[in-house]
């Protein structure tokens, strides 16, 4: 199986990585500017690609003719907190925040439906439980909820759209996980969230198309 990972050099989409190598996968492991954790892996099985999902650019490397899984994890957060409150937030940090996190995933499959179509493949989308209006009892971080939010009417567009060629597309939360980008703060750990991930995107036609799952397999209302 050929899978394909945005943002794959740390955190989850490093971990993305290892489980799919560890199960024999060919992995194409995209990653912005530094290779980070990647440089150090050598499976034969393991192709690097160095692509910034923020900018309209091809990537730097050879794209698989046929993608099986296309893993769209690639993400920022912005601003800390207190820089994403009402008083704080600016439009430069809410379009930058957008740009990466929602439009980014959109110009990934732009490049690669093609290739996703060739295999009858999945695409999963990473959102947050923070994109969910339903779940937002506390307010603030304004540029993460909205670009998270925005992803997952476009994942829905894109499953809709794809549906006919034989793509499934989901939308996935990965739980509040101990990562660089949480200050390795958070209620489950990487290998967790990935595991878990993974055992839904291995059931995804089970969900409909372009729905929001949690990494525990629990529908997420939003």
């Amino acid at each position: 199986m050929n899978v394909l990972i945005t943002g794959a050099n740390r955190g989850i989409g490093l971990g993305f990585v290892h489980h799919y190598l560890e199960q024999g996968c060919h992995a194409w492991a995209c990653y912005r500017s530094n290779p980070g954790a990647l440089a150090d892996l050598a499976p034969e099985h393991l192709h690097l690609l160095q692509w910034d999902v923020g900018l309209d650019q091809d990537p730097l490397g050879d794209l698989p003719e046929v993608i099986d899984l296309l893993i769209n994890n690639a993400g920022i957060y912005g601003p800390g907190k207190d820089g994403q409150s009402l008083s704080n937030i600016t439009a430069d940090a809410m379009l930058d925040v957008f740009n990466v996190d929602c439009v980014g995933p959109l110009r990934v499959v732009q490049k690669l439906a093609d290739r996703v179509i060739t295999a009858k493949g999945t695409i999963a989308n990473l959102s947050s439980k923070m994109g969910s209006s339903d779940d937002n009892s506390s307010g603030g971080t304004y540029a993460y909820r909205a670009a998270k939010a925005g992803l997952v009417i476009i994942s829905k567009s894109m499953a809709m759209d794809l549906a006919p060629h034989g793509v499934h597309v989901i939308t996935l939360h990965p739980g509040w996980v101990a990562t660089d980008m949480t200050g390795n703060n958070g209620l489950i750990n990487i290998e967790t969230s990935v595991r878990g991930m993974c055992a839904v995107i291995a059931t995804a036609r089970n969900f409909s198309p372009g729905q929001f799952i949690a990494f525990d397999g629990k529908v997420v209302p939003y």
